[in-house]
């Protein structure tokens, strides 16, 4: 091996670096793991816990669960907890994480349980784990406690075993990433103790979830999927051990078995015994075919039998894997190093011996690289008696016609262009020297035979060998014009041709074939690619499928259907590329919704539901099934493997696309219902703080002039007069307020245009506020030359009144109020301007928004409608409203009015 070859790559270094970084950057995650609640999850947490401060490390609780459990309570003793965030949610205060407190005191450890806890609405993350991913990019080490039935991945299995959906569950990424996991388990009939006794329930509660969800069938099943989870995080930790020491050989901690299947008849043999190998061993086992170049020359019959190989270890439980190389050897030997491979299961080589020497042994290859991997050669379990009396696997013969006759013209043109060279123009003379050697002749037959290889059939090519040796003994060896040898020397000159000429055309057929095989390989990328792009830029479920069906079906050939399941896991067809979404019919829909169900290819050119007209192929994302593929050929024969792989290769695409569509979906409806949520407890707050604090005054004021009316003086009942009139008032604007912005969210606001001078509609909303603007000096700056404006006069009046009265509650009460207009030619401006404390800096835009008051607190009234009503209101007419703060201090409030051609004006004399 030259020393080069066993340079590492800079790139896999590099990024070995950066990953090593970013690892030593991050905090190190430890989740205690259980099956359910009760195991003793939060307790193993806070002992260890414990024991870290013990050893003088700066450990705080962030969030922990009692569950009302003494032992579990006493552990919290003694320890710092840090305040939890309450927030009002559903008239309940709900204690949560207070994820800036434990950024801010900044721990070596905090001890946050329950991980897929779902947080309150307002909260930074709608989830826990979000908060402990936040603390570990801080540098801080995180305890944290989770139960298999939280994790994506088995969400489906946990829904058949208990009957119950558990909603709140978390990616199976957040769990592979964990520094360390820590199993903690107890049997089935203890934890059922525990329930009993009252130590993780209450005893109503216990009582109603030990008949339910905790029986112990579900708590065995639930136990084993924690195990197994368990087992696969501690078996990934060891092949990242396994890299990191650049191990090569395989750590035999658990058996797994690699059989190497092929298009020989013996391979179903082969696989049935590799599966009782594994079942004997408990391992896990997995069928592998490695497509090479030559490949390419495997007839149909061929690749049947290999896709019906993979179906069979499949069906037999275990994983079938097609692999792409030069050599099935190195490839083998490969993957079996990068997956821990201990056992390699390979049938027994059915060819000659010499054939072997001659072309290599894929057998001897394997023994011989497989170090510390065990080899089994066997024959096979015996099959029925139509599988033994299989014949051994052949490759057609096609006769290549038109490479005959190339490789016969190509020897009669080298035969021509030769001969003059050779023996001139007077003919083959043996007393007269040859012009050239015919050395330089035998290149011209195997440029000929180069020209054939490169062209046509392998088996073309060895004819045109052939027959350029049988022309070359005859026409320049001699004596000539017979194919007697005189010099002996010319038999070997005669093996060499040969050899060479056979040597050209095999690695000329070789490179063909590679050449293709790099060709199918980029159909496939770009077909992928292509499919990608598309989907990629598709944004709804709708644009997905018919993205999806059109592409598949201009690549397939065949008519393509897309059905997706709903809420209740009923399939229904959203794209068809025939443009009928009513073209699949019950019976195919059947086919359909088992193919779902099962999550197996069904119907035709499979085993099952055979007679179907469709294929049908599940569609598999991360959160599982999202619905079925349809295919629809018209020659209904068999999948072709490349067809299969290419096909399932768009499944996944398409699948993958969809719930990207569908998450997308489902965070704008939990947006939507959260913003709903925020603004009907807004909303509610405001107006019963802004009802209660006006009908106390016109309480209190009645009140009064009831009870002492006849010791009232003039000017007392006067104002106590005005202060019913004033809150009555305030009331009417509140109401006028929600019924504006109601009618402006619905679409409701019908604008009653007319022709109208601003100074009057400005006059009239000062006259509005009269009374409240006494103490106030309002300065007017507007020209009398300003021509009119198409408006709702009493539209624009509440836009000024709005204006006004944000200008009254946020302004100190003797500051004055500027109102300018002027006009362009396509807009009239009016600026409300003030001389009070102005906008809180980025707020210039929020001030129009629904609910949002600048300032908040017990002198401020409102609920944060009238900016919002006045924004709906002006951009109704076409306008503009914005809002800015003044160099000299205070805010200017300016809207915009569209200025239409004049009307005409009758001016009679």
């Amino acid at each position: 091996m030259l020393m080069g070859d066993a340079r590492p790559n800079p790139d896999l270094l590099l990024a070995e670096v950066q990953k090593e970084e970013a690892k030593q950057r991050r905090g190190r995650l430890k989740v205690f793991f259980g099956m359910a609640a009760g195991v003793g999850k939060t307790y193993a947490m806070l002992e260890e816990a414990r024991a870290r401060a013990a050893e003088e490390l700066d450990v705080v609780i962030g969030y922990a669960e009692p569950h009302i459990r003494t032992e579990t309570e006493a552990l919290l003793l003694g320890m710092e907890i840090l305040p939890y965030k309450t927030i009002e949610y559903r008239n309940a205060n709900l204690k949560e994480l207070d994820l800036d407190a434990v950024l801010a005191r900044k721990p070596a450890l905090v001890c946050v349980d329950e991980l897929a806890h779902t947080n309150a609405p307002g909260m930074r993350h709608a989830k826990r784990w979000q908060d402990v991913a936040e603390i570990l990019d801080a540098g801080i080490n995180v305890y944290t406690t989770l139960n298999v039935q939280h994790l994506e991945s088995v969400n489906d299995i946990v829904e058949r075993i208990t009957g119950v959906r558990v909603r709140e569950t978390l990616p199976d990424s957040v769990l592979e990433q964990a520094d360390e996991v820590e199993l903690v388990d107890i049997a089935p009939e203890e934890l059922q103790e525990r329930f009993r006794a009252g130590k993780v329930y209450r005893p109503e509660q216990a009582e109603r979830a030990s008949k339910h969800f905790f029986t112990k069938g579900n708590l065995t099943a639930l136990r084993e999927l924690a195990l197994r989870t368990t087992a696969q995080r501690v078996d990934a930790q060891m092949q990242e051990a396994r890299r990191e020491a650049g191990v090569k050989h395989a750590w035999a901690a658990s058996e797994r078995v690699l059989v190497c299947v092929g298009p020989s008849p013996m391979s179903p043999r082969v696989v049935r015994s590799a599966s009782r190998l594994a079942a004997g061993l408990r391992a896990e086992w997995i069928a592998a075919y490695v497509e090479t170049p030559a490949d390419v020359r495997l007839s149909s019959d061929d690749r049947q039998r290999v896709e019906a190989t993979l179906k069979l270890a499949d069906e037999l439980g275990g994983k079938a894997v097609s692999l792409t190389g030069q050599n099935v050897a190195d490839e083998i030997i490969s993957y079996a190093e990068s997956h821990n491979i201990t056992k390699i299961v390979i049938g027994k080589p059915q060819r000659p011996r010499w054939r072997d020497v001659l072309f290599g042994s894929v057998v001897d290859d394997l023994v011989r690289r497989s170090g510390d991997i065990d080899i089994h050669v066997i024959r096979g379990e015996a099959g029925d008696r139509t599988e033994r009396a299989a014949p051994a696997a052949s490759r057609p013969t096609t006769w290549d016609g038109r490479g005959l006759t190339t490789a016969i013209t190509a020897t009669v043109i080298a035969t021509l262009v030769g001969w003059p060279l050779y023996h001139g123009l007077h003919g083959p003379d043996a007393s007269r020297a040859p012009h050239f050697s015919n050395i330089n002749v035998l290149m011209i037959y195997l440029v000929g035979v180069l020209w054939v290889a490169t062209h046509h059939t392998r088996l073309a090519a060895i004819i045109c060998s052939i027959l350029s040796v049988a022309a070359f003994d005859f026409l320049f060896v001699p004596p000539y014009l017979t194919f007697t040898v005189s010099d002996q020397q010319y038999l070997l000159t005669f093996g060499v041709m040969l050899l060479t000429a056979l040597t050209i055309s095999t690695l000329t057929h070789r490179v063909r074939a590679q050449a293709e095989a790099a060709r199918q390989r980029e159909r496939r990328t770009a077909a992928l690619f292509a499919l990608t792009r598309e989907l990629a830029a598709a944004r709804t479920t709708e644009e997905i499928a018919a993205a999806s069906v059109r592409y598949i079906h201009d690549v397939l050939g065949q008519r393509t259907s897309l059905l997706l399941s709903d809420a209740d896991h009923h399939l229904t067809i959203k794209g068809d590329s025939d443009g009928k979404n009513d073209g699949v019919t019950p019976k195919e829909m059947a086919v359909a919704q088992w193919a779902y169900d099962h999550d197996q290819i069904a119907g035709r050119g499979t085993n099952t539901l055979p007679a179907s007209e469709g294929t049908y192929v599940p569609l598999r994302a991360s959160r599982g099934l999202v619905g079925v593929l349809g295919l629809f050929g018209s020659d209904g024969r068999s999948w072709l493997p490349e067809q299969r792989q290419l096909t399932e290769a768009f499944a996944s695409q398409t699948a993958i696309a969809v719930e990207r569509a569908t998450l997308a979906d489902e965070a704008r409806t939990a947006w939507e219902r959260v913003e709903a949520e925020f603004l009907r407890n807004t909303l509610l707050s405001g107006v019963s703080h802004e009802l209660r604090t006006p009908l106390a005054g016109i309480t209190g004021a009645a009140t009064a002039l009831i009870e002492t009316d006849q010791r009232l003086s003039d000017e007392a009942r006067l104002e106590l007069l005005e202060t019913l009139v004033g809150e009555a008032e305030r009331m009417e604007r509140l109401i006028n307020n929600l019924l504006d912005m109601t009618r402006l969210e619905s679409g409701g606001l019908n604008l009653k245009r007319e022709w109208q001078p601003l100074h009057e509609i400005i006059g009239a909303a000062l006259h509005a506020l009269d009374h409240r603007l006494k103490a106030r000096d309002v300065r007017l700056n507007i020209p009398a030359d300003l021509p009119l404006v198409n408006v709702d006069a009493a539209a624009m009046e509440q836009v000024v009144a709005n204006l006004l009265d944000n200008i009254l509650e946020y302004t100190p009460a003797a500051s004055p109020i500027d109102i300018t207009a002027r006009a362009d030619d396509r807009e009239m401006f009016v600026e409300v301007a003030d001389r009070g404390p102005g906008l809180p800096a980025g707020t210039e835009k929020r001030v129009f928004e629904k609910f949002f008051r600048a300032e908040r607190g017990p002198g401020r009234r409102g609920i944060g409608l009238g900016l919002a009503i006045c924004r709906g209101i002006v951009e109704a007419h076409g306008g503009r409203v914005f809002a800015a703060n003044q160099p000299g201090g205070g805010a200017v409030f300016t809207f915009t009015v569209p200025i239409l051609e004049q009307p005409k004006m009758d001016v009679k004399t």
